[in-house]
């Protein structure tokens, strides 16, 4: 029983990480129809501005480790809105209303575009970023279970962090002004406009959004990877879980992170055995191939439906 908590907890953990990164394409297509295929690569982009920007802080006289940190994340925050701003103001607004496809290849060359200004602006080598996050394994439920259970501290902290993120994005999308002007464009962007919402205003606040998550998620990976350019391919980690929530639901997003962390530590521990191990790096997209065969519009997401 204490080994299966032990799956499970590293599962969930897991799984708000996903989420996180999931939350990114949500959002920008919940609000603009766009799926953003550069999702990765601003991932990517923020955690090499913070990782460099870490790096560049202390010659300026300041060594306090949190003071670091904390102007880092500023001035990497500051960097992805300018990138969100500029990607949205000078691509996508020209593109609204084309074709899926158009939108598509919009976002695939804005991937390899951020990828080659992150090399020339920062450079190629891996790097650091040192949040304080503590490394090592901690037992808990000692006296509850025989051994306790073990989980790993920087995987706690990071899926509280994530945790902590999606939260005050809830808040601000139902407390806010700026969140039910979003929520009211992302329900229909037509009605949202005759009642005198700003359309392009809510666009950029969007992108500007999914920068910050991008930086949170760049951050955390980048604690645990490391910074190198294969952290693009955490979006693609995060695909099966767009697909398991929905493409529209930002709950959708947490769910299906959920149920793909705690899926792909199961599986892999109790299904494994029989079929060779490796099952966690393929289980989240069989199960992603099954539900756009049975169910497309995934778990939370809205089915579209064309009148002829």
């Amino acid at each position: 029983m204490a080994f299966f908590l032990e799956t499970l907890l590293g599962g969930l953990m897991a799984g708000m990480l996903y989420s996180l990164v999931a939350l990114g394409f949500v959002l920008i297509y919940k609000a603009s129809g766009v799926f953003n295929f550069a999702q990765g690569a601003m991932v990517l982009f923020a955690a090499l501005a913070m990782a460099r920007f870490s790096e560049w802080i202390p010659l300026l006289g300041i060594t306090d480790f949190f003071a670091v940190n904390a102007l880092a994340f500023i001035a990497a925050g500051v960097v992805m809105f300018g990138v969100a701003w500029v990607i949205e103001r000078l691509v996508l607004r020209h593109l609204v209303n084309q074709e899926g496809t158009t939108l598509l290849m919009a976002t695939l060359g804005i991937t390899y575009f951020l990828e080659g200004l992150g090399q020339s602006l920062f450079g190629s080598s891996i790097y650091k970023i040192d949040i304080g996050m503590p490394k090592d394994p901690v037992m808990i439920l000692e006296s509850t279970f025989q051994g306790g259970i073990l989980i790993n501290k920087e995987d706690f902290y990071a899926a509280i962090i994530a945790a902590a993120l999606v939260a005050l994005l809830s808040v601000f999308f139902q407390k806010t002004a700026t969140g039910r002007a979003l929520r009211a464009v992302a329900d229909d962007h037509q009605a949202a406009q005759s009642i005198g919402i700003p359309l392009n205003r809510i666009w950029v606040i969007v992108w500007c959004v999914a920068g910050v998550v991008a930086l949170v998620a760049g951050m955390i990976w980048g604690s645990k990877l490391g910074v190198q350019f294969s952290l693009t391919t955490v979006a693609l980690r995060a695909l099966p879980v767009v697909i398991l929530g929905g493409l529209t639901s930002v709950p959708g997003a947490i769910v299906g992170g959920l149920i793909i962390g705690v899926g792909e530590k199961l599986s892999e521990v109790y299904i494994g055995p029989f079929v060779g191990g490796g099952i966690e790096i393929w289980f989240a997209y069989v199960l992603a191939l099954g539900f756009l065969l049975i169910r497309p519009q995934g778990l939370f997401g809205e089915k579209i439906i064309d009148r002829v």
